[in-house]
């Protein structure tokens, strides 16, 4: 999401997850569930189980919770079973939506993903049919008045892709998803702390919404991410509301 509006939607996003502090326990149990299910429990040889325990650890989440949860996904104890689905479609403006899943139960969640694009003037499109209009990428956004020479020495020699710096002065490092573990922590290792840093679905291109759009995209965004089952929202509109 280059332009004017990326810091903005990060900072929303970032107050977003403030408020929803409660939800966030779930939502990082369900990804270390899966993470640890597909790729084992131990945290040297599965990144993503390495990258949802950092998460967890980052929510306060105790070392007692995190391993229990291990464990029930690894088979040592008996949990319940989750499946990722990944649903895409159209907001405002024709902007794209995708939302990723985890669920126990895919009727309840298409029909509450469903509802919601209904609701707020979107619609729920087909598998594949905003999905190219994404990469994935390792991405992480620093605060706008960072320098970005010194910034893009460090990055670039930890093996990042690239380095953009948006109309509003926020910079942002790319990777590809299996270098951002090493790219964020030579950046770290530099005093170079990101303000948002994940493995995430990039726009390539973005659709700029304004006035009652805006606010209108932001409500079904909003809603979207209030369900309980939506682990991650990916769009590509930039908003001035």
């Amino acid at each position: 999401m280059a332009g004017h509006s990326k810091w903005a939607n990060i900072q929303h996003r970032k107050s977003r997850q403030d408020e929803k502090r409660g939800k966030i326990w779930t939502r990082v149990i369900r990804e270390i569930i899966v993470a640890a299910r597909q790729g084992g429990g131990d945290l040297e040889s599965n990144p993503r189980l390495r990258l949802a325990v950092e998460k967890a650890k980052a929510a306060n989440m105790p070392a007692d919770t995190i391993k229990r949860n291990v464990d029930k996904a690894t088979g040592n104890l008996e949990g319940v079973q989750y499946e990722e689905i990944r649903y895409e479609g159209y907001g405002i403006g024709g902007a794209a939506v995708m939302l990723d899943t985890m669920t126990d139960n895919k009727v309840r969640t298409v029909a509450e993903v469903r509802h919601a694009f209904s609701k707020h003037g979107g619609n729920l499109g087909t598998d594949g049919s905003v999905a190219f209009q994404f990469k994935h990428v390792g991405q992480l956004v620093f605060a706008p008045g960072t320098p970005e020479d010194a910034l893009l020495e460090v990055a670039l020699e930890a093996g990042a892709d690239d380095v953009v710096t948006g109309e509003d002065g926020a910079i942002e490092v790319l990777t590809e998803p299996a270098a951002f573990e090493a790219v964020r922590d030579a950046l770290q290792a530099a005093n170079w702390v990101a303000e948002w840093a994940d493995i995430t679905m990039r726009p390539e291109n973005t659709v700029t919404l304004l006035g009652d759009d805006a606010v209108r995209m932001r409500k079904l965004l909003d809603m979207v991410e209030d369900l309980d089952d939506v682990q991650a929202v990916y769009h590509n509109a930039e908003l001035d509301a």
